[in-house]
């Protein structure tokens, strides 16, 4: 397994992301249950920008996995990039 960085670059659709992130983040958690999901959350300094952490096989497995997340479903996601982070130093897990 690897661990994935994703940035999600959400839409405008700001009433669409309240009502959905109940079960965006319902998802992400049970992700976070299964140990695909290792962080998740905002970024603080752009908040149509969330950046997630996750164990996978591939990138298109991850790509995959996340084209379930609701906000996707609802067309909520503008972007979605996926990049293999190779730890060096710390621990992550």
């Amino acid at each position: 397994m690897s661990l994935y960085a994703v940035r999600y670059t959400y839409s405008d659709d700001v009433a669409g992301r309240d009502e959905h992130r109940p079960a965006h983040r319902e998802f992400l958690s049970g992700l976070a249950e299964e140990g695909t999901v290792v962080a998740s959350g905002p970024l603080s300094d752009a908040p149509a920008e969330a950046l997630l952490l996750l164990e996978g096989e591939s990138a298109e497995q991850v790509r995959d996995l996340l084209r379930e997340d609701p906000f996707a479903q609802q067309g909520i996601i503008d972007a979605v990039e996926v990049r293999e982070w190779d730890v060096v130093i710390g621990s992550v897990g």
